[in-house]
């Protein structure tokens, strides 16, 4: 028997918790057999939700917590003061070995505080950035995002850091070959931008080891014209929100749309299938959560907002970045770079 990929799962965090995260746990069980979950919480509260679930005891294992952290709590002191917590807890439990990754949809500092303090950066990178799939119109149906809430004020040996690691996780996870890496900039030209992105382009063009295409420009992401999409922690939130916005607003008014009269109605019941399978595409659910890269051990946050689907994606997610050995190929790539 294959040896399973041990994924703790803060039960705790996030708005809908611990129902939404217990529920998106169980569906993740019934979806693959390559898991074992560590349920990190309330004890009663988590085995309360539990109990409403058939599933396969023997692949879950309950682990008390006394102490949740809130989401508007000082992410540093929460992390030094609350040490049994599910987001500490379960960051200790990944770095000394006892699980391959770790879920939350709780503090978003404090998950990135914790990933950096406790589990580690692997020696050579900079900044681990935090790098969602976000839908696209190209074969694959996404592209990767990167950075979209870890570091704000980067500089370019971080940008360009950031292209390597997130090439290696859309050929390794995602089987894109050569995947294609953009600049989020206001224009195609070479000399528009910012002085960041000013910096950064001669040294992403410089790259022999990615694909490197140019500047993208915001209006080409959701075409898929580039496979990574490079940017800075703030550039990046505001596209990643500015998609779950208009997402969110466009299923909205479709489905408005589609209920508006009876003729409508009638056309809606006919090209209902379709509709659904397109809208789909806008869910960003489907694809997980935010794997944040450069880890000696895998973290993945998901949103505050997070329902079972996203949980149950999210820990799907793990099993692929195991198998595929990203951070090997991450701790590979970056010390190459360092050693010439």
């Amino acid at each position: 028997m294959a040896e399973l990929v041990k994924v703790v799962v803060d039960a705790m965090g996030g708005d809908n918790a611990p129902g939404e995260i217990v529920k998106g746990a169980v569906e993740a069980l019934a979806e693959s057999k390559d898991i074992f979950l560590y349920l990190l919480g309330v004890e009663e509260a988590v085995k309360q939700e539990l109990s409403k679930y058939t599933y396969d005891r023997e692949r879950v294992e309950v682990v008390a917590c006394s102490e949740v952290i809130e989401m508007a709590e000082p992410p540093v002191n929460a992390i030094r003061k609350k040490k049994d917590s599910s987001i500490v807890k379960g960051m200790h439990m990944v770095r000394e070995g006892q699980a391959d990754a770790f879920v939350s949809a709780g503090s978003t500092g404090a998950v990135l505080v914790g990933g950096q303090v406790l589990v580690g950066r692997i020696k050579g990178v900079e900044r681990p950035p935090l790098a969602p799939l976000i839908p696209t119109d190209n074969e694959r149906g996404c592209s990767l995002l990167i950075d979209c809430g870890a570091n704000v004020d980067a500089r370019p040996s971080n940008l360009v850091q950031f292209a390597k690691m997130g090439s290696i996780y859309m050929e390794s996870v995602m089987g894109v070959k050569n995947p294609k890496v953009g600049i989020v900039n206001i224009g195609a030209e070479e000399e528009k931008g910012n002085a960041l992105v000013k910096e950064t382009f001669p040294l992403l063009k410089a790259c022999p080891d990615i694909n490197f295409v140019g500047s993208v420009e915001a209006r080409d992401i959701p075409a898929g014209v580039v496979d990574v999409v490079v940017c800075e922690a703030f550039t990046g939130n505001v596209i990643l929100k500015t998609y779950e916005g208009v997402g969110a607003t466009l299923i909205s008014k479709v489905k408005k749309g589609m209920m508006s009269s009876l003729r409508s109605k009638i056309g809606a019941l006919l090209v209902k299938p379709a509709l659904k399978q397109t809208l789909k595409a806008f869910d960003l659910e489907q694809y997980g959560g935010a794997p944040m890269l450069g880890l000696k051990g895998l973290v993945v946050k998901t949103h505050g907002s997070s329902k079972s689907v996203e949980i149950k994606n999210s820990i799907l997610q793990c099993v692929t970045f195991q198998k595929q050995q990203i951070n090997e190929k991450i701790k590979e790539k970056i010390q190459l770079a360092d050693a010439k």
